[in-house]
């Protein structure tokens, strides 16, 4: 199995948190994230709060795992799910909807800490790293 990594996820792993490093080992060559949760990361490394060394563990991270590139395909399934979850007067966050459906077009499962927020796409793998 392939995972797409959450931002939180990917977050957690920079902190250090165990149980994500031990998935980290057990999934190695199987990773990635998209490039929207890249973008995130680096917004939280390019404040003003932000160490170099934080910047640099992200740049560093940007090697460990592939980034998955928003492409017409991904496009065109977000504006598919955006639509159907408007119309259903469910609509999602976009920045959730482009990882939601880069996951699903490349038949990914979304490792996120945030499955209640995906709950409503059934063509959605999800898995939690953080939960007990």
């Amino acid at each position: 199995m392939k995972f797409l990594l959450d931002t939180n996820i990917c977050s957690a792993y920079l902190k250090g948190h165990p149980s994500v490093w031990n998935r980290f080992i057990q999934h190695s060559g199987g990773l990635s994230t998209s490039v929207v949760c890249a973008g995130e990361l680096w917004t939280w490394v390019k404040r003003g709060k932000a160490s170099v060394k934080s910047q640099q563990a992200v740049a560093d991270f940007y090697s460990l795992i592939e980034i998955v590139e928003v492409d017409l395909d991904v496009a065109l399934s977000f504006g598919e799910l955006r639509a159907k979850m408007m119309d259903a007067g469910t609509p999602m966050p976009d920045m959730d909807c482009l990882i939601a459906a880069t996951a699903i077009v490349h038949d990914l499962t979304l490792v996120t800490n945030n499955t209640v927020d995906f709950s409503n796409l059934t063509s959605l793998r999800t898995q939690d790293w953080l939960s007990p």
